[in-house]
């Protein structure tokens, strides 16, 4: 099964790739469009900073770093899962999830690798030149160790957010709504392009905990940058690097606990 699937995802994604690219004029002005919306973003942080001069302590390369850093890692993992899990919820109120069961392939890896978004790219071309030029700007000497510890927390964070994502999507299968819950994530997620420290203890705890999305942001690159990081301390590095695999876990487990629940169309 394990060999099938291998040969079968290939196919799957050059098809989905194909279908996205054939308006080849469409889709890069959509990209561009991207990058203008998440630039004009990040130059509100710029208008900021040339006012007060830092932000929670940070200067402009390091909150450049942040921001590169959160977009990288939020477009790897959502292009593995957003759209897919999205339109979960339709699949399953129109009764279409049911022809999936069916499929001799896993219905996750269907979804996830028929629907790989490779629409995320406007993402990723933005976020790559920021990140490198914000690496080379920060005050900070850089070794091979935080190099690695850079590379391996793009890796967590990348996970942790598909994992939440079908967390959300998978939540369908039990309560045939689930979108709803993806405003809440976006509204959590728009944060933490922020320095955690900035915001009440309250919403630090949320951001760390219950919604843990600074552990895609503020908090692996203020352990990497020396900054105190807010209730981790210490804890910041490896809690970080523990994140991904732990969340890509439970959502293993939560996909097989909804799946088991799923009733059919008809409830």
């Amino acid at each position: 099964m394990f060999l099938h699937h291998l040969r079968v995802i290939p196919l799957l994604v050059r098809m989905h790739v194909r279908a996205q690219m054939e308006y080849r004029g469409a889709f890069w002005l959509d990209r561009f469009a991207q990058i203008l919306s998440y630039g004009s973003v990040f130059a509100t942080i710029g208008i900021l900073l040339a006012r007060f001069q830092t932000l929670g302590g940070w200067t402009w390369p390091e909150l450049a770093l942040l921001f590169s850093f959160q977009l990288l890692a939020y477009s790897l993992g959502a292009a593995m899962s957003f759209v897919q899990l999205r339109d979960l919820e339709e699949l399953v109120r129109l009764g279409t999830y049911d022809t999936l069961l069916i499929k001799p392939f896993s219905p996750w890896a269907y979804l996830v690798f028929s629907g790989l978004n490779i629409g995320y790219a406007g993402h990723i071309i933005l976020a790559v030149p920021l990140l490198c030029w914000a690496v080379l700007s920060v005050d900070f000497a850089w070794s091979a160790a935080s190099v690695a510890f850079l590379l391996a927390a793009i890796v967590s964070a990348t996970l942790l957010t598909g994992a939440m994502i079908t967390m959300i999507g998978a939540t369908a299968l039990m309560w045939v709504r689930s979108n709803h819950l993806f405003s809440i994530f976006f509204g959590f997620w728009e944060l933490t392009r922020y320095p955690l420290n900035i915001f009440p203890g309250s919403i630090q705890l949320t951001l760390i905990t219950a919604v843990p999305l600074a552990l895609t942001s503020s908090v692996p690159v203020g352990a990497l940058l020396g900054k105190p990081i807010p209730i981790l301390g210490d804890w910041a590095v490896p809690v970080t690097l523990a994140a991904g695999p732990v969340w890509v876990l439970m959502a293993v487990a939560h996909w097989r606990y909804a799946t088991r629940k799923y009733q059919g169309a008809g409830g």
